[in-house]
């Protein structure tokens, strides 16, 4: 680091304070349900209507806050149509984007300065990270996982099971139904809360 880096640091009252407290101070006053595992890390759980939840870490490190959220795991099938999906997302996205691990599963991450351990820019990031979680979660799942999401209602129909949390999938399980509704369903139609994948 530069001397001129290191009075910036000092200078800025966000990173002069031991930052891992400050964002647990800051979760706290949001009202965020979180655990800490280990100091200055925190897994807050972020509750959304169509991926039921979005487990996220915040980590505050020496030099910067990382954020880390599972989205869903790697896709069975059409792999360049759900990376194209979700690349093209990229370009509309603040503070963090979509990223994959070495076998394909899919997470939302950034690093960001400790200058960004402030009230208003942590709130903000945890609604990004809710909103892009939650927004484009069936749609990604209508691509990647259709023919799962075939066999799931399926085997619903023929043991009578409850269909309520398939509705948002009506284009992939009842494409003829969906066709007659006036083309394809709303992929973030509200009520189609999910934990899978």
């Amino acid at each position: 680091m530069t001397a001129g880096h290191q009075t910036d640091q000092t200078a800025n009252p966000a990173e002069a304070a031991d930052p891992g407290a400050r964002l647990g101070e800051i979760l706290s006053g949001l009202g965020v349900s979180f655990s800490s595992p280990q100091p200055g890390a925190f897994l807050a759980r972020l509750e959304g209507q169509h991926k039921l939840v979005t487990m996220t870490w915040l980590i505050a490190d020496t030099h910067s806050l990382q954020i880390e959220a599972f989205f869903c795991r790697q896709p069975d099938e059409n792999h360049a149509e759900f990376y194209r999906f979700l690349l093209e997302r990229g370009s509309r996205m603040f503070g963090i984007h979509f990223a994959l691990d070495p076998v394909g599963d899919v997470y939302l991450v950034g690093r960001l300065p400790l200058a960004t351990i402030t009230p208003g820019d942590i709130d903000r990031l945890l609604g990004c990270v809710l909103s892009y979680s939650d927004d484009n979660f069936d749609h990604a799942l209508m691509i990647g996982f259709a023919s799962s999401i075939r066999r799931e209602y399926a085997w619903r129909v023929k043991r009578g099971e409850s269909l309520a949390n398939l509705s948002a999938f009506t284009r992939v399980t009842q494409p003829d139904a969906a066709r007659q509704l006036g083309g394809q369903p709303d992929a973030a139609e509200p009520g189609a809360a999910r934990s899978r994948p």
